[in-house]
Protein backbone atom coordinates (compact mmCIF):
# COMPACT_ATOMS: atom_id res chain seq x y z
CA UNK A 1 0.00 0.00 0.00
CA UNK A 2 2.96 2.36 0.89
CA UNK A 3 4.69 1.20 -2.65
CA UNK A 4 1.48 2.42 -4.16
CA UNK A 5 0.77 6.06 -2.51
CA UNK A 6 4.34 6.72 -3.72
CA UNK A 7 3.77 5.89 -7.23
CA UNK A 8 1.15 7.88 -7.21
CA UNK A 9 2.13 10.40 -5.99
CA UNK A 10 5.25 10.27 -8.27
CA UNK A 11 2.61 10.00 -11.26
CA UNK A 12 0.79 13.44 -9.80
CA UNK A 13 3.90 15.42 -9.40
CA UNK A 14 5.04 14.78 -12.88
CA UNK A 15 1.75 15.04 -14.10
CA UNK A 16 1.39 18.63 -12.55
CA UNK A 17 5.15 19.36 -13.83
CA UNK A 18 3.67 18.27 -17.73
CA UNK A 19 0.60 20.62 -16.84
CA UNK A 20 3.23 23.58 -15.65
CA UNK A 21 5.24 23.47 -18.90
CA UNK A 22 2.56 23.14 -20.98
CA UNK A 23 1.05 26.52 -19.84
CA UNK A 24 4.25 27.58 -19.84
CA UNK A 25 5.13 26.65 -23.12
CA UNK A 26 1.60 27.77 -24.23
CA UNK A 27 1.55 31.40 -22.57
CA UNK A 28 4.98 32.04 -24.68
CA UNK A 29 3.31 30.98 -27.99
CA UNK A 30 0.07 33.28 -26.90
CA UNK A 31 2.63 36.42 -25.57
CA UNK A 32 4.57 35.83 -28.96
CA UNK A 33 1.43 36.15 -31.52
CA UNK A 34 0.27 38.87 -29.47
CA UNK A 35 3.79 40.73 -29.52
CA UNK A 36 3.51 40.32 -33.46
CA UNK A 37 0.18 41.07 -34.10
CA UNK A 38 0.60 44.91 -31.69
CA UNK A 39 4.04 45.35 -33.49
CA UNK A 40 2.61 44.96 -36.85
CA UNK A 41 -0.63 47.06 -36.24
CA UNK A 42 1.45 49.58 -34.80
CA UNK A 43 3.63 49.92 -37.83
CA UNK A 44 0.62 49.92 -40.16
CA UNK A 45 -0.78 52.73 -37.82
CA UNK A 46 2.20 54.78 -38.14
CA UNK A 47 3.56 54.46 -41.33
CA UNK A 48 0.55 53.50 -43.66
CA UNK A 49 -2.12 55.89 -44.98
CA UNK A 50 -5.93 54.67 -45.00
CA UNK A 51 -6.82 52.64 -47.48
CA UNK A 52 -8.51 54.64 -50.05
CA UNK A 53 -10.17 54.61 -53.41
CA UNK A 54 -7.54 57.81 -54.55
CA UNK A 55 -5.08 54.92 -55.07
CA UNK A 56 -7.82 52.58 -57.32
CA UNK A 57 -4.83 50.36 -58.74
CA UNK A 58 -2.60 47.73 -56.50
CA UNK A 59 -1.35 48.42 -53.57
CA UNK A 60 -3.86 50.66 -53.52
CA UNK A 61 -1.13 53.09 -51.17
CA UNK A 62 -0.20 50.21 -49.48
CA UNK A 63 2.79 47.86 -49.51
CA UNK A 64 3.21 45.49 -52.13
CA UNK A 65 3.62 41.78 -51.47
CA UNK A 66 2.63 40.36 -54.58
CA UNK A 67 0.57 40.55 -57.32
CA UNK A 68 -1.20 38.55 -59.54
CA UNK A 69 0.44 34.97 -58.52
CA UNK A 70 -2.46 32.70 -59.54
CA UNK A 71 -4.48 35.39 -60.06
CA UNK A 72 -4.02 36.65 -56.16
CA UNK A 73 -3.05 39.53 -54.99
CA UNK A 74 -1.85 40.42 -51.78
CA UNK A 75 -0.86 43.61 -50.32
CA UNK A 76 -0.45 45.31 -46.55
CA UNK A 77 -2.98 48.01 -46.31
CA UNK A 78 -4.10 50.29 -43.27
CA UNK A 79 -7.46 49.63 -42.37
CA UNK A 80 -10.39 50.87 -39.30
CA UNK A 81 -12.37 47.98 -38.14
CA UNK A 82 -14.73 49.40 -35.39
CA UNK A 83 -17.19 46.14 -35.85
CA UNK A 84 -16.37 42.35 -35.76
CA UNK A 85 -15.46 40.23 -38.20
CA UNK A 86 -15.80 41.60 -41.95
CA UNK A 87 -17.25 44.98 -39.71
CA UNK A 88 -20.52 43.45 -38.15
CA UNK A 89 -21.79 44.93 -35.43
CA UNK A 90 -20.00 48.28 -35.61
CA UNK A 91 -23.15 50.49 -34.23
CA UNK A 92 -22.36 48.85 -31.18
CA UNK A 93 -18.52 48.99 -30.22
CA UNK A 94 -19.10 49.51 -26.62
CA UNK A 95 -21.27 46.04 -26.09
CA UNK A 96 -18.84 44.41 -28.84
CA UNK A 97 -15.84 45.41 -26.07
CA UNK A 98 -17.70 43.68 -23.42
CA UNK A 99 -18.43 40.71 -24.71
CA UNK A 100 -14.73 39.61 -26.36
CA UNK A 101 -13.65 40.36 -22.64
CA UNK A 102 -16.08 38.44 -21.22
CA UNK A 103 -15.15 35.61 -23.63
CA UNK A 104 -11.08 35.80 -22.95
CA UNK A 105 -12.50 35.11 -19.01
CA UNK A 106 -14.03 32.26 -20.19
CA UNK A 107 -11.61 30.74 -21.67
CA UNK A 108 -9.10 31.71 -19.40
CA UNK A 109 -10.89 30.16 -16.71
CA UNK A 110 -11.71 27.20 -18.25
CA UNK A 111 -7.78 26.55 -19.39
CA UNK A 112 -6.80 26.79 -16.03
CA UNK A 113 -9.97 25.23 -14.23
CA UNK A 114 -12.34 22.97 -16.23
CA UNK A 115 -10.11 21.90 -19.17
CA UNK A 116 -8.87 18.34 -18.86
CA UNK A 117 -7.51 17.91 -22.49
CA UNK A 118 -3.67 18.91 -23.19
CA UNK A 119 -4.71 19.06 -26.91
CA UNK A 120 -7.06 21.83 -26.19
CA UNK A 121 -4.62 23.80 -24.68
CA UNK A 122 -2.35 25.82 -27.89
CA UNK A 123 -5.84 26.14 -29.88
CA UNK A 124 -7.31 28.38 -26.81
CA UNK A 125 -4.39 30.13 -25.62
CA UNK A 126 -4.27 30.93 -30.10
CA UNK A 127 -7.78 32.33 -29.82
CA UNK A 128 -7.58 33.62 -26.26
CA UNK A 129 -4.29 35.57 -27.95
CA UNK A 130 -5.55 37.05 -31.13
CA UNK A 131 -9.12 38.32 -29.32
CA UNK A 132 -6.90 39.73 -26.45
CA UNK A 133 -5.14 41.79 -28.91
CA UNK A 134 -8.40 42.80 -31.01
CA UNK A 135 -9.67 44.22 -27.55
CA UNK A 136 -5.83 45.83 -26.80
CA UNK A 137 -6.90 47.88 -30.18
CA UNK A 138 -10.22 49.56 -28.82
CA UNK A 139 -7.79 50.97 -25.61
CA UNK A 140 -4.87 51.59 -27.74
CA UNK A 141 -6.78 53.34 -31.13
CA UNK A 142 -10.69 53.07 -30.58
CA UNK A 143 -10.85 50.78 -33.33
CA UNK A 144 -9.36 47.21 -35.07
CA UNK A 145 -6.40 47.92 -37.19
CA UNK A 146 -6.82 45.62 -40.31
CA UNK A 147 -4.33 45.02 -42.77
CA UNK A 148 -3.48 41.95 -44.86
CA UNK A 149 -6.06 42.29 -48.31
CA UNK A 150 -5.97 39.48 -50.45
CA UNK A 151 -7.95 40.03 -53.98
CA UNK A 152 -8.85 37.52 -56.01
CA UNK A 153 -8.70 38.64 -60.03
CA UNK A 154 -10.51 35.58 -61.24
CA UNK A 155 -13.49 36.50 -58.94
CA UNK A 156 -12.99 40.19 -59.07
CA UNK A 157 -13.38 39.63 -55.25
CA UNK A 158 -11.52 41.28 -52.34
CA UNK A 159 -11.30 39.02 -49.14
CA UNK A 160 -12.50 41.15 -46.28
CA UNK A 161 -9.28 42.80 -44.78
CA UNK A 162 -7.91 40.88 -41.44
CA UNK A 163 -4.88 40.83 -39.36
CA UNK A 164 -2.66 38.78 -37.11
CA UNK A 165 -5.06 38.24 -34.42
CA UNK A 166 -7.76 37.93 -36.24
CA UNK A 167 -5.35 34.71 -38.07
CA UNK A 168 -4.71 33.31 -34.71
CA UNK A 169 -8.13 33.21 -33.76
CA UNK A 170 -8.94 31.07 -37.51
CA UNK A 171 -6.09 28.92 -36.25
CA UNK A 172 -7.05 27.93 -33.16
CA UNK A 173 -11.06 27.58 -34.06
CA UNK A 174 -9.84 25.45 -37.06
CA UNK A 175 -7.08 23.19 -35.06
CA UNK A 176 -10.32 22.57 -32.39
CA UNK A 177 -12.88 21.70 -35.34
CA UNK A 178 -9.96 19.28 -36.59
CA UNK A 179 -9.82 17.64 -33.10
CA UNK A 180 -13.10 17.22 -32.83
CA UNK A 181 -13.53 15.68 -36.08
CA UNK A 182 -11.14 13.21 -35.19
CA UNK A 183 -12.74 12.49 -31.95
CA UNK A 184 -15.96 12.03 -33.83
CA UNK A 185 -13.92 9.49 -36.24
CA UNK A 186 -12.21 7.04 -33.38
CA UNK A 187 -15.38 7.04 -31.68
CA UNK A 188 -17.34 5.47 -34.98
CA UNK A 189 -14.35 3.55 -35.26
CA UNK A 190 -14.36 2.04 -31.83
CA UNK A 191 -18.14 1.37 -31.84
CA UNK A 192 -18.13 -0.68 -34.98
CA UNK A 193 -15.19 -2.74 -34.21
CA UNK A 194 -17.61 -3.26 -30.46
CA UNK A 195 -19.82 -4.13 -33.33
CA UNK A 196 -18.16 -6.47 -35.06
CA UNK A 197 -17.22 -8.28 -32.43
Amino acid sequence: MALKKIRTSLFSFRSLQNRKMLFAFSFLLGFFVFLVDFFTKAYVDQHLPLLSYAHPYYPSGGIAVFQNWQGIDFSINHVINSGAAWGVFASFQDLLLCFRICVIIAMVLFLLFFNKESAKVFPFILIVAGASGNVADYFIYGHVVDMFMFHFKFWNYTYPIFNVADSAIFCGIAWLFIQTLKRSKKQRSSIQKQKQS
